[in-house]
């Protein structure tokens, strides 16, 4: 992406706010544009269409990339087509020529996106699929435990998998994910008749706060599932890591730790669930389930709101199983 991002090669006072620019942008939105500038070209180029038109982009040009995938993509795909490309203008400074012949060609591509390219609701994780992932998992093996916590955190927080695990090895930040940096934890007590235990820690990122992060704590209740045991018995087995590794590491018995990683764990899950008859599922669906595992408990939505960080209760489109 970065080294197709310029068209050609900038001042050195430009340069540099280019790449402060270039910092406004995670890790995906690299990749998508990306992806956008090579759609973008590979159009051109099929159009015969030379380099000097392209940049800046006219109006009629945009119009007929965004017709040409009429019926073929989402809407959501030209909607990342387009973005990475008025990135594209705005870092090399030409000016974004969209006009209202684009807005209604675009409003039109969103009507004509064929049914492949739409997803269906996915289904949440219920009660009973953790429990069946839990009895799968082997609580005194390093990698099994970090799983086991990750996932109760996730479900119970109604968080994202991004946000408490990264998702390859080098695109680790401290700035975005958290770390052992935050133990030891400290234990405390809710003031009712059981004295519950809680802790509370802090996650840098999320994705409707951003770099503000969030709050998220978590209690312990006499069941398995509940994620202040499972993350006491992750740190107690995976001790001893050093505070710049990510929380949900693991130790390895012929090298240190390694971080736990997105894919991996999703792997492991599905091969848990697939092998008890569960459906394969998405990582989204722990948040969702545990939104609606909350709702059906009763708890308010306003609660429920808080509890996942949203800024809105848009989250109530994921109350599946619920019926009126």
């Amino acid at each position: 992406f970065r080294s197709s991002l310029y068209f050609v090669k900038p001042p050195l006072s430009q340069s540099h706010s280019s790449q402060v620019m270039l910092h406004s942008l995670d890790e995906d939105a690299h990749g998508n544009y990306g992806t956008s500038l090579l759609h973008f070209t590979q159009f051109c180029d099929s159009q015969k269409i030379s380099e000097v038109d392209c940049m800046p982009t006219s109006a009629s040009l945009l119009s007929a990339f965004t017709s040409a995938h009429a019926g073929t993509v989402s809407d959501k795909t030209i909607s990342n087509w387009l973005a990475g490309l008025h990135f594209w203008h705005t870092i090399n400074h030409p000016k974004w020529n969209a006009n209202d012949m684009h807005h209604h060609i675009h409003c039109g591509v969103s009507k004509m996106v064929p049914p492949s390219s739409k997803c269906s609701k996915c289904p949440p994780i219920t009660l009973e699929a953790l429990i069946i992932l839990g009895k799968g998992l082997d609580n005194s093996s390093y990698f099994d435990s970090a799983i086991w916590a990750t996932t109760c955190i996730t479900f119970w927080s109604c968080s994202c998998l991004g946000e408490l695990i990264i998702p390859s090895p080098n695109l680790f930040s401290p700035q975005k994910h958290i770390s052992c940096s935050i133990l030891p934890l400290s234990n405390c007590f809710l003031t009712n008749e059981d004295l519950t235990h809680f802790c509370s820690f802090h996650i840098p990122w999320t994705k409707t706060t951003r770099e503000l992060g969030t709050d998220i704590s978590i209690t312990s209740q006499p069941h398995i599932i509940y994620p202040f045991i499972t993350l006491h018995t992750h740190i107690t087995i995976n001790s001893g890591l050093p505070s710049s590794a990510p929380l949900f590491s693991f130790k390895l018995l012929n090298r240190p730790w390694q971080a736990l990683m997105k894919p991996k764990f999703m792997r492991h899950c599905k091969q848990i669930w697939v092998k008890a008859g569960f459906p394969s599922m998405p990582g989204h669906t722990f948040c969702i389930g545990g939104a609606t595992e909350l709702l059906l408990q009763g708890v308010s939505p306003d609660v429920v709101t808080q509890q996942g960080h949203w800024n809105s209760q848009a989250f109530l489109k994921y109350w599946h199983s619920i019926k009126s």
